[in-house]
């Protein structure tokens, strides 16, 4: 599992007074389901102030998580499914979304969760959603890195 090495949870940080957006791809629905619940549980126990957008897919999220920044949220949590194919499509996909939601963060100034699962098969998918017997919870996660970022850069800003 990819997971291995990943940080111990520490405690829950206190993101109240942040404004963050999730905003999740509709394909492959069981999953992303999982990852929108992952970040919730995250944003939540933070005390983040949050709001879901969908986007039809992975391809979508960085042109909505660019306007959700730009309209003045302090974060985004991008969350998506890709699963791989026959075709190269994943790849196209893949790659975009990435390249896409690096170029946001970077020309924002501002954090961009990465929820963006890429898959060989949907069993991976269910494994990494933090519904009952997954091992790994990465909308959590996602929602988790894009807060602890948000609450770092106000530090560095001296906001």
């Amino acid at each position: 599992m990819s997971g291995k090495g990943a940080p111990q949870a520490a405690e829950p940080v206190d993101a109240s007074g942040l404004d963050v957006v999730v905003i999740a791809g509709t394909w492959h629905d069981e999953i992303s389901d999982g990852l929108i619940a992952g970040s919730k549980r995250a944003l939540d126990a933070a005390g983040a102030t949050w709001r879901l957008v969908r986007v039809p897919g992975s391809f979508e999220l960085p042109v909505a998580a660019k306007t959700a920044l730009e309209a003045g949220a302090d974060a985004v949590v991008a969350l998506g499914v890709i699963i791989r194919g026959g075709t190269p499509h994943f790849e196209f996909v893949s790659s975009a979304a990435t390249d896409g939601l690096t170029r946001v963060a970077l020309d924002t100034g501002k954090p961009v969760g990465f929820g963006v699962l890429t898959l060989d098969d949907e069993a991976q998918g269910i494994a990494r959603t933090g519904l009952p017997g997954s091992e790994e919870d990465k909308g959590y996660e996602a929602a988790d890195a894009a807060i602890r970022t948000a609450l770092v850069l106000r530090e560095l800003r001296g906001e």
